[in-house]
């Protein structure tokens, strides 16, 4: 077998020269969460609940369309794909019927990924479990399987869901993250880790629902992972590994007092009820819930409001037909009452809580459960039956695991579990950028220290001023790692996911083209990456669909790098044959009118020249043309190290890019370190490096259509430093008008390869 193209070495990737591998990636797609037939994005109600009869070919883009977009994230650097798909894209249609025709669409898009040398990794991703209970992952009849009507969860409030909100575009932002503290995600969660422990009456096609669940979820993984297999040319490359379930969740398992909101949950926004309000309501009984908002200083307690379904509950009724689904329930589950009620957990006939710690202690042996428990016993549980579902098709595969978001991970350090090929893949995000959709340049929470207790008070956890914000950022990433070593072993971190919102400040930058507060939140999180020392990340996200009007067309969010009302950086930057000495591109946004009457842009008319009319997708030559803040995501970084990084860092604000290592021989000629260094910022003529010893090259190239500036280093053993100094650009100045004229030409002239 010829050497495996991407391997594990302790702590770092390895290729076949044995270098350093440093993954700089992006997630594809974020629309990957909902079908493409019917193209139902989150804020379209109609036939949204024909969940049976949908397709995903087409995710996450058209084959025909697959090489530009890859072409373009290779030239803006990225050499690491999380390739995400769902569960309902591969058995949507009911129990063990795939759709064979999306597994065939997903590896002719693999194979075009193949040709532009991507490290591809397979996401199977849910948030808060499916669309129908308010994001993505699960078939639809799932739901029905554990006895719910997902048409009843909006007047229960058992989840937030877009698509059948009443005003979709007034849908309350970042309130779908509430739904895992609903009852429908609740339930399903529950049911899926510990349906065998907490509810044993529910069995189906005699399986408790826990094992039933769990074994058409990997059994569906693995049809595609046969697929891949059989196909004969994607094994091991591009396909590198796979990644565990996305974001998995406790459901109530380990709550100690169902009546009280637990101390561990941090997130309350909208109506927060208790799980104990939760099953109320969902029981059709009205409940009185606080209400939660999201300010200048965090959440707070904003009043209280009447959830009242008038008798609706979530239930399927007791005359359900389940031959729908050709699945037989047994007698003692009971359609049309609540699960829990008949695990004796309450009394509906009196409404009055009977185990309000039900879900505390494990009962097969009496253990209080906490979050930590959950993880090591009911994650883990699920977590090696999938991975050895992975290792039967791909013995050698790498496994991305994902623990539950900012939970301590598994104590499995020198266990079975140790797995060599292992690589801890936590998420992080921002949470006050996140939640409030702005940039806060005066003040942020070290959360992930408020988490683990490393403060007396909250109070000391906030940090004062930009550069502490993006120092705190930093440690806050470092820590996590380092807790990722301590539990689990010596192992590469990547972040599989990390970003930042664009539609800040009520879409400012889109009616204005300053994207000064998207790079500065970006940029902040890329400097805490770097000074973190993990081995790689994955952005969320690059949506080929997005625009202005609606983001990512899913629940909201508009997080991807590229917007179809953005002018895209074109492949390479700028041509080598354009003059680039009066190359003065100090806006944050270099975004201006395309429209000949204004190609002169000055602070005076960019209002004007912004109009509010350009963020309308439909508005023919579309005058907001912004960057998308690309200056802050087309970074330098390493490709391939000889020797081990010890550190790197790129200085936005000073265009400098620096890279230590340790090598324990000299390069050979055929293996040097080489480094993406993107002509964006480093411009041929306007370059300078110095390097602690050896000779260095600096070419660019084209790889199907995607033109790369590679610097290449060879250089002796010990300790070797390089530094790399681009065009320093003042900032706050808008392009003039040669410099604009010759973008817009050199767009005309990548169109073709680009678009």
């Amino acid at each position: 077998m010829a050497p495996l193209r991407l391997r594990i070495e302790g702590r770092t990737f390895r290729d076949s020269d044995n270098r350093e591998v440093t993954l700089h990636g992006i997630n594809a797609a974020a629309d990957a969460k909902f079908p493409a037939t019917p193209d139902q994005p989150s804020y379209i109600a109609k036939n949204f609940f024909d969940g049976d009869n949908v397709s995903f070919v087409n995710r996450p883009f058209p084959v025909e369309d697959a090489a530009s977009h890859f072409a373009r994230l290779r030239s803006w650097g990225y050499n690491t794909i999380r390739y995400i798909f769902t569960w309902e894209a591969i058995e949507h249609a009911g129990p063990g019927q795939y759709d064979e025709e999306w597994i065939q669409h997903t590896i002719s898009v693999l194979r075009l990924a193949k040709g532009f040398g991507f490290y591809i990794f397979m996401d199977p991703h849910q948030d808060v479990w499916s669309r129908f209970s308010g994001g993505s992952g699960a078939p639809m009849w799932t739901l029905y399987a554990c006895g719910l009507d997902p048409e009843s969860f909006g007047v229960t409030e058992a989840a937030f869901v877009q698509n059948t909100y009443p005003e979709p575009d007034k849908f309350p932002k970042m309130i779908w993250p509430t739904n895992y503290t609903r009852l429908a995600c609740q339930v399903m969660f529950t049911l899926f880790f510990g349906g065998k422990d907490f509810a044993p009456k529910a069995i189906i096609d005699g399986k408790n629902i826990q094992d039933y669940l769990q074994d058409h979820f990997i059994a569906a993984c693995h049809q595609l992972a046969k697929r891949i297999h059989e196909a004969g040319d994607l094994e091991y490359d591009p396909i590198v590994g796979w990644e565990s379930l996305n974001e998995p969740n406790r459901g109530l398992i380990g709550y100690q007092d169902l009546t009280a909101i637990p101390k561990e949950q941090k997130l309350q926004r909208g109506t927060s009820p208790t799980a104990w309000q939760a099953i109320l309501t969902g029981s059709g009984r009205a409940c009185e819930i606080d209400t939660w908002g999201f300010g200048g200083m965090g959440p707070y307690k904003s009043g209280t409001a009447l959830i009242d379904p008038e008798g609706l509950t979530v239930w399927l009724p007791s005359d359900y037909d389940d031959s729908q689904y050709e699945w037989k329930r047994d007698p003692e589950w009971q359609l049309g009452e609540c699960i829990w009620a008949q695990h004796g957990v309450w009394d509906p006939s009196t409404d009055t809580m009977l185990k309000k710690d039900y879900f505390g202690k494990d009962p097969k042996n009496g253990a209080t459960i906490d979050y930590e428990y959950f993880t090591n016993h009911y994650y883990m549980a699920h977590y090696r039956k999938y991975s050895a579902m992975v290792k039967s098709v791909f013995p050698d595969s790498l496994m991305f695991f994902q623990p539950p978001v900012l939970e301590i991970p598994p104590s499995i350090k020198g266990t079975e579990d140790d797995d060599p090929n292992m690589i801890f893949s936590p998420h992080f995000y921002d949470g006050i950028t996140l939640l409030s959709k702005k940039w806060n340049r005066v003040w942020n929470v070290d959360v992930f220290g408020v988490l683990r207790g490393k403060y007396l008070t909250p109070a000391f956890a906030i940090k004062i001023g930009e550069t502490a914000i993006r120092n705190c950022f930093a440690n806050q990433l470092t820590a996590i790692r380092q807790e990722g070593t301590d539990y689990m072993g010596v192992h590469p971190c990547v972040f599989t996911e990390i970003g930042i919102p664009y539609d800040m400040d009520d879409k400012y930058a889109y009616k204005t083209g300053d994207y000064s507060s998207q790079i500065a939140a970006l940029d902040a999180n890329h400097f805490a990456l770097e000074e973190s020392k993990a081995n790689g990340f994955t952005l969320w996200t690059y949506v080929a669909t997005n625009n202005h009007i609606w983001g990512d067309q899913w629940n909201g969010e508009d997080l991807s790098i590229y917007s179809l009302d953005d002018r895209p950086l074109p492949a390479g930057g700028f041509s080598r044959n354009e003059s680039r000495t009066s190359f003065d591109t100090t806006s944050p946004s270099y975004s201006q009118a395309q429209s000949s009457e204004t190609l002169n842009v000055s602070p005076a008319n960019l209002q004007k020249t912004m109009s509010a009319e350009g963020m309308s997708t439909k508005s023919g030559a579309g005058n907001v043309r912004g960057l998308r803040a690309a200056e802050a995501f087309v970074r330098p970084t390493p490709i391939a190290t000889h020797g081990d990084v010890s550190s790197y860092g790129f200085d936005l604000r000073n265009c400098t890019f620096k890279l230590a290592l340790s090598a324990p021989s000299p390069t050979r000629d055929v293996a040097p370190t080489i480094v993406f260094l993107p002509e964006f910022h480093f411009p041929s003529g306007q370059t300078a490096v110095e390097v602690s010893g050896g000779k260095w090259t600096i070419s660019t190239e084209e790889q199907k259509g995607a033109l790369l500036q590679i610097l290449r280093w060879w250089h002796a053993e010990g300790d070797q430093t390089i530094v790399v100094q681009g065009v320093k650009r003042k900032q706050g100045t808008v392009l003039g008008v040669e410099e604009d004229e010759g973008y817009l030409q050199q767009c005309q002239r990548t169109a073709c390869t680009v678009m």
